[in-house]
């Protein structure tokens, strides 16, 4: 008889699978070599806080949550998989034996601030200008060297048992192809382990924190690391053979996604954090950025991080018992420029770049009885913004020639977000079609090894975000206020920063109203 069955008398679609592990959930995308998207999966996850300061992983949920997206977008779809791309937050520490598996959970990125002894050692052992010298950052929260001597200070039978070094992107890589790589990009923020200049790991320093592990081999993030084994083709579903990219950090990846990555761009990635990736072709730093090598060879980057921005969002939307972000955004629209006299700081989890503080703390500021939920709403959305601005005045101050700004990110939806950002900092902001994010900047890299890929083919421009002069004017008076309540808080932020945390604390939702 013959066979009428469509998808077996059809030629199957070739399409590029990508997959990024974030701060709160890994997700995947099937995507045409033409750009068409054929398919999305979310796994949402939650980091562990076992004490304060402390951010955490189970590494081998990564790996859990590639399988179980891979599986459903292969089920759901009859394209042919030709090629993978990873991405993940970063930079992560998870240590594992030589055989993959971890040896404790994975220390997160520069939101885990526990390594704060061990910067204070390195720098006195190495010296701090030596260290920013050659590897472009000076060090902080976010790098991974110190978080590497906090587990062999304070975990010495795991550091012992430690043989490897991943982070989300090499772990799924490893997993698939038994390659053990690390991309350039993660590795350059792995301070005080990599010279920036020689593009190498820096010796002897980077042996002597790493001690017993073996370093990976480095590659750029769209080289090939390998193809997947039968083994892990048993585990997926996947074909055998399809070849696998190393890939990189998310916020570099979500760069790539909206072709943000280029000399003279600055990618602004809204997400739980906000990050900011400028591109250039010659090193600059800076002692209160981080200084790296870019996502392909013969360029570099000098990037900000804020430790909260979505995530005071969502914290606000669960602490008013959860109306939608659609309901809030309205009310906070309502609320016009200034959010009717509040100010807020948002180091509700530390900040990063460019004040440098892990104990710094949020601040609202001009509270009345008067002020409702859309005010400290907006009030949230227009810190985020200000510390947007901060960034791009030290970036600029250090030598940074920023010609255009890239947004990227779910944060870009709805407009007034990126209509505050435009509004505060003056400036306007490409946005383009899909927000997708990292796991198609992933996949982008992934059809590169297959085809000769455009992103603007892929992901058009949608609209460009531009300020309001009204607004502006509004925002600049403002600027000065918020620069100026940092330093007049900070003194009782540190105090307060001593004052013992609960971290069994339940969600505002479900909190008892007894």
């Amino acid at each position: 008889m013959p066979l009428d069955d469509s998808k077996q008398t059809r030629a199957r679609v070739p399409a590029v699978l990508g997959v990024d592990i974030g701060t709160s959930s890994s997700k995947a995308v099937l995507v045409g070599l033409d750009g068409r998207i054929l398919g999305t999966e979310v796994a949402e996850h939650d980091v562990s806080r076992p004490h304060p300061g402390w951010v955490e992983m189970d590494g081998e949920l990564w790996w859990h949550e590639f399988v179980r997206l891979a599986g459903k977008l292969t089920a759901s779809s009859d394209a042919e998989i030709v090629a993978i791309g990873v991405s993940g937050m970063g930079p992560c520490v998870l240590l594992t034996d030589a055989d993959a598996h971890p040896v404790r959970p994975a220390i997160l990125y520069g939101v885990d601030t526990r390594a704060t002894s061990q910067i204070d050692a390195m720098n006195r052992t190495y010296g701090a200008d030596r260290i920013a010298a050659a590897c472009g950052s000076a060090l902080s929260s976010q790098a991974a060297g110190p978080k590497i001597a906090w587990v062999a200070d304070n975990d010495p039978d795991a550091f012992a048992r430690a043989r490897r070094l991943f982070m989300p992107s090499s772990f799924l890589a490893h997993k698939l192809t038994g390659a053990y790589v690390l991309d350039h990009h993660s590795a350059s923020q792995s301070t005080p382990m990599y010279d920036t200049d020689s593009l190498t790991w820096l010796q002897p320093w980077a042996s002597e924190i790493a001690g017993p592990v073996e370093l990976p081999e480095l590659v750029w993030p769209g080289d090939v690391a390998g193809v997947v084994t039968a083994a892990a083709a048993a585990e997926t579903g996947l074909h055998a053979g399809i070849p696998v990219i190393a890939g990189t950090i998310d916020a570099w990846s979500e760069a790539v996604s909206v072709d943000g990555q280029n000399p003279g761009d600055l990618l602004l990635m809204y997400g739980t954090t906000m990050f900011l990736v400028h591109t250039l072709q010659s090193k600059i730093t800076a002692p209160t950025l981080w200084g790296t090598v870019g996502a392909f060879k013969g360029t570099r980057n000098l990037a900000g991080g804020m430790a909260t921005s979505g995530a005071i969002t969502s914290w606000l939307n669960e602490l008013f018992g959860s109306p939608g972000y659609a309901s809030l955004l309205a009310d906070a629209e309502s609320s016009g420029p200034g959010a009717r006299g509040l100010l807020m700081l948002p180091y509700f989890a530390g900040e990063r770049t460019p004040i440098q503080d892990p104990d710094a703390r949020g601040v609202i500021a001009g509270l009345t009885l008067s002020h409702g939920r859309g005010d400290v709403y907006r009030a949230a959305l227009e810190a985020t913004a200000f510390g947007v601005r901060h960034n791009i005045e030290t970036m600029e101050q250090a030598g940074a020639g920023i010609e255009r700004i890239v947004a990227a990110g779910g944060g870009t939806q709805g407009g007034i977000w990126t209509q505050i950002v435009s509004d505060v900092t003056g400036r306007p902001q490409l946005i383009r079609e899909k927000t997708i994010g990292a796991s198609f900047g992933a996949a982008f890299l992934a059809a590169r090894t297959q085809a000769d890929v455009v992103m603007d083919d892929w992901n058009p421009i949608s609209h460009v975000q531009e300020p309001e002069p009204a607004a502006v004017r509004v925002y600049d008076g403002l600027y000065d206020a918020y620069r100026r309540l940092y330093p007049a808080t900070a003194d009782i932020m540190h105090e307060l920063a001593g004052f013992p945390e609960r971290t069994d604390r339940p969600s505002p939702r479900n909190r008892s109203t007894q």
